[in-house]
């Protein structure tokens, strides 16, 4: 019987450690939509042997996985694992309560450990299973009345068929809510989430490129050997109301100010709060410049501006920010 698409599922395991390329069992399901793409690279070797068409010579010369994630509702649970991909390897730290808290400072002197993934991938007709995966980038976006959309480019060394680790379970999940979110602005000789900006944020979208290169060396397979980390590319473009925060903003654009940006989003309540955290928590400090921003703009006869801000390690903070996620998972599946 031929597949069907609801049948469709991405399967994960967290690997031991950063350099483990073992295939595990899959722990959880990730709550997206996407598929396995097997990108080796096999080619007709091109030749001089008398013959129209050319011989059916072939050669496979590399090895690789690619998963790219359609963009759907981001969550407080999940959006960790693209974290552990891309930023750092984390364990939680409890709050107390039922609350336990996961930061990722962003690299500033050294790379941290990632945690690579197996993923299995398929439908009801078949699987297979792609090991050493990492997350070359993410995006985080949100707009005014709707959920925060998450997604997430994802590589590994190989695809082989494999079925499907058997009795996974589904992950309960809670929803990030663009509205449930709060915008902080202040100057880098403050702390983040000092200054609250108020009925401005119409909409943001947040993007993390970890710039992953993979090495290929002589290592006596068919795969890239190892991943490195490069500098990221950590930009955030927020559309502001018109008003004297966005025009503001522009003022420090034309001054080259310097300024440290908190996006807080908050959800759900815990069963049991923690000491500082009595609801599931998001927060995205980052340090950085505003490097351009757009002419004013118009949604449904209102004026909007467009601004365009790039992460960049902050002297006075001796950082260039963080992520936190607050969760129940003690532990990621």
């Amino acid at each position: 019987m031929a597949g069907a698409k609801t049948f469709r599922k991405l399967q994960l395991a967290r690997n031991a450690d950063s350099d483990s390329d073992d295939v595990i069992a899959a722990t959880t399901i990730l709550r997206v939509n996407g598929t396995i793409e097997d990108t080796r690279n096999l080619y007709f070797v091109e030749e001089d042997v008398g013959l129209a068409t050319g011989s059916d010579r072939t050669n496979t010369s590399l090895l690789g996985a690619a998963i790219v994630t359609d963009t759907i509702e981001a969550t407080y649970e999940q959006l960790p694992h693209f974290l552990e991909m891309s930023v750092k390897t984390v364990t939680p730290v409890t709050d107390s309560g039922d609350a336990y808290v996961s930061t990722y400072p962003i690299p500033t002197t050294s790379f941290p450990a990632l945690k690579p993934y197996t993923v299995e991938g398929g439908d009801d007709a078949g699987a297979e299973v792609a090991n050493f995966v990492h997350c070359m980038d993410w995006t985080l976006a949100g707009v005014g009345g709707e959920a925060w959309m998450m997604s997430g480019n994802l590589f590994g060394k190989t695809v082989i068929p494999q079925a499907f680790t058997a009795g996974v379970p589904l992950p309960t999940v809670n929803t990030m809510n663009f509205s449930k979110s709060k915008l902080y602005i202040d100057n880098d000789s403050d702390s983040w989430g000092t200054t609250l900006k108020s009925n401005t944020m119409l909409a943001a979208t947040l993007h993390y490129n970890a710039k992953l290169v993979t090495k290929t060396t002589a290592e006596g397979a068919l795969t890239w050997s190892f991943v490195q980390q490069t500098r990221p590319e950590i930009t955030l473009d927020i559309l502001f109301e018109h008003d004297a925060i966005g025009i503001a903003q522009k003022v420090d654009w034309r001054a080259e100010t310097p300024r440290l940006i908190r996006i807080l989003n908050q959800g759900t309540a815990f069963t049991l709060p923690g000491n500082t955290y009595s609801v599931r928590t998001f927060i995205a400090d980052l340090a950085g410049k505003w490097n351009k921003f757009e002419k004013i703009g118009e949604q449904n006869g209102n004026d909007v501006l467009q601004g365009h801000f790039t992460v960049r390690n902050n002297a006075a903070q001796a950082s260039a920010g963080q992520f936190i996620i607050v969760n129940a998972l003690s532990a990621l599946p």
